[in-house]
């Protein structure tokens, strides 16, 4: 049971996210609650509650917060990742979502797949970083970090 049941964003200061960002959002989060993997390994001498779990992303002082707990409502794990290394490919992705998304309205088949190529690149380079970043805090696999580094650009896209 080492998965995600339930996620929460800390969007409530944000600006409202455009028509194309809520869309991702409830693509990423649907997709990561059908599948995902999130394991939290154990810390020294001390064990760690067993999932499933509920995870709360938010963005405070500046820092990606990850707020797990068990089913229960029990503490689990937080914790808070620097945005900087985040920072590029975020700006990144937006930049070639944005092109993507007008590519659709009006080019060619060719161009908007050669558009949604270097997008799903961007995308899986945040998801590396991502991997990274949580590197001895969580365990989680290529897709679950693809799903939640959409869920990391949503936060991003009002701070």
């Amino acid at each position: 049971m080492s998965r995600i049941t339930h996620i929460a964003l800390d969007d409530a200061n944000l600006p409202p996210p455009t028509p194309e960002i809520e869309q991702e959002r409830k693509v990423a989060m649907f997709d990561l609650l059908e599948d995902n993997v999130f394991t939290l390994p154990n810390r020294g001498d001390r064990d760690v509650p067993q999932g499933p779990y509920h995870l709360g992303l938010s963005i405070r002082d500046k820092r990606l917060v990850f707020d797990v707990n068990t089913e229960q409502d029990e503490k689990a794990a937080e914790f808070h990742l620097s945005l900087g290394p985040f920072r590029q490919v975020v700006k990144d992705y937006f930049q070639i979502c944005e092109s993507y998304f007008e590519a659709v309205k009006k080019s060619a088949p060719a161009q908007i797949e050669t558009i949604d190529m270097a997008r799903r690149g961007i995308h899986n380079e945040g998801s590396r970083v991502l991997q990274e970043r949580l590197e001895g805090k969580a365990e989680i696999d290529t897709d679950t970090a693809r799903r939640l580094f959409t869920l990391i650009c949503v936060l991003h896209y009002g701070g």
